[in-house]
């Protein structure tokens, strides 16, 4: 072999190594472009827990405004016959009018309900489930909050029953909340709707690394390994062949003065 084949055979071992490293890099291109369904619910919880929150609470307040507005304190409309009705209550209590007269207490627990909520919010796995019923829960805190710290109580307007018996009078808050403790009963029944356990099994398996993945320096370095304790040039020389008795070749003419057994 001669020295002309040296850059020839150098150079395709470079060239053999880049090829093996361009599948690796291909895929970890890929794999980082992918996202699994939980990388995208927490990417999209904290707007979807905010604008939830936001809109119970414009809504709770655009309707107070409207009964203050057009009914006095204790006038009621019917809306279903005597089963549904509007009232302009003054709630001074807790949820559905309980524990009435400390509405400015409530209002200062309403402040650290709302801390705990977002706090919890934060700390918890990315399911949405839990953010859908975490964001009613802030949205109903908000909008009583602010009727107890602005006006000293909270405005109740639905009531609902038969006659003389009727339900605690409430308000949209009240509604958000009773619906996200509802909710918190159906997950402590069925774990797997905060668990994410559906989204979970989404994902794809993951496949074990294959020989075409391997890394370019994984890779020369694996085309190195015949050739260690070897100099540059001993491996692309040819083995040398053993010394071994000469080869017979064909009898010569007879040296001067020798005769010729016939």
């Amino acid at each position: 072999m001669t020295d002309d084949s040296r850059p020839a055979a150098i150079g395709g071992r470079s060239v053999e190594a880049a090829t093996s490293a361009a599948p690796a890099t291909d895929r970890s291109i890929g794999a980082g472009s992918s996202t699994s369904p939980e990388a995208r619910v927490a990417r999209r919880r904290w707007p979807l827990f905010v604008v939830l929150a936001l809109a119970v609470v414009v809504a709770d307040q655009v309707a107070k405004a409207w009964v203050t507005a057009a009914l006095d304190p204790g006038q009621s409309v019917d809306v279903v016959g005597d089963v549904v009705r509007i009232v302009f209550g003054q709630n001074s209590g807790a949820l559905f009018g309980l524990f009435k007269d400390n509405a400015l207490m409530f209002g200062v627990v309403s402040l650290l309900v709302i801390g705990l909520i977002v706090a919890y919010h934060a700390r918890s796995a990315a399911s949405l489930y839990l953010t859908l019923t975490l964001g009613l829960l802030l949205g109903g805190a908000i909008g009583n909050m602010l009727d107890r710290l602005r006006l000293g109580y909270v405005v109740d307007f639905v009531d609902v029953g038969l006659g003389t018996t009727r339900f605690y009078t409430f308000n949209v808050a009240d509604s958000a909340i009773s619906l996200a403790i509802l909710l918190l009963f159906v997950a402590a029944i069925r774990p797997s709707l905060v668990d994410g356990g559906p989204a979970r099994s989404m994902e794809p398996p993951t496949e074990p690394p294959s020989s075409a993945s391997a890394t370019p320096a994984t890779a020369a370095s694996a085309d190195d390994d015949w050739g260690d304790g070897l100099e540059p040039d001993d491996r692309l020389r040819p083995a040398a062949r053993p010394p071994g008795p000469p080869a017979a070749g064909p009898p010569g003419p007879p040296a001067a003065g020798e005769e010729t057994t016939r």
